[in-house]
């Protein structure tokens, strides 16, 4: 399998570990909650 070159709105390349600011709201799966735009996100995963 190929790995995927994820990126962000501004074209950078996004890798494991990055912190990432939401740009939009995101609905969470499984829940009723919603992330706020604005919101830091540290430590993603891809």
């Amino acid at each position: 399998m190929t790995d995927a070159i994820v990126r962000d709105s501004n074209g950078t390349q996004l890798n494991e570990g990055d912190s990432v600011t939401l740009i939009k709201d995101l609905k969470v799966k499984g829940t009723s909650e919603t992330i706020k735009r604005g919101t830091l996100v540290k430590n993603i995963r891809l």
